[in-house]
């Protein structure tokens, strides 16, 4: 039994790895995480044809849209759980983080997805101990916001 406690700038970098790496599904997307700290956190997602969702006037597919902001209140939430776990040895560290997932998420398309680049960032609402709540924002590189959400996440 591995009874290592990690300190919370430790485990931020591991979460980064797990959301850009480990993930299958944000690897496909190519996500990418710009920003991770206790109070900021931005994803990254360039555009690709293959992101496209209407061919005609070549903007990003809603799907993709959803999915970036369910990324980005995942990690919110991530963060938001791992503030209160430091110093938690790493076996139910790991148990704790198996938990997180989403389990509502409300999405209003607000302008279509043009860009060269879109930045989704979040912040959290609220906390409980068993979910969180979280808004999260995506723009395109000009700061233009093309979609909000506001999603529940199992925390506990």
């Amino acid at each position: 039994m591995n009874n290592a406690k990690m300190k919370l700038p430790e485990m931020l970098e591991i979460l980064k790895v797990i959301y850009e790496k480990q993930m299958p599904f944000n690897r496909l997307l190519g996500i990418r995480v710009t920003s991770l700290t206790t109070t900021d956190i931005e994803i990254r997602l360039d555009m690709r044809q293959e992101l496209v969702g209407n061919f005609v006037r070549e903007i990003l597919h809603g799907g993709v849209i959803s999915s970036m902001l369910d990324v980005a209140g995942g990690l919110v939430a991530s963060v938001e759980l791992l503030k209160h776990l430091e110093e938690l040895e790493m076996e139910e560290l790991g148990k704790r983080m198996a938990k997180i997932g989403t389990i509502d998420l409300r999405v209003d398309y607000l302008r279509p997805g043009k860009g060269e680049y879109f930045v989704a960032t979040g912040t959290i609402l609220r906390k409980g101990s068993k979910v969180a709540v979280v808004r999260s924002e995506l723009c395109n590189e000009q700061k233009v916001l093309i979609a909000a959400g506001t999603g529940t996440y199992l925390v506990g």
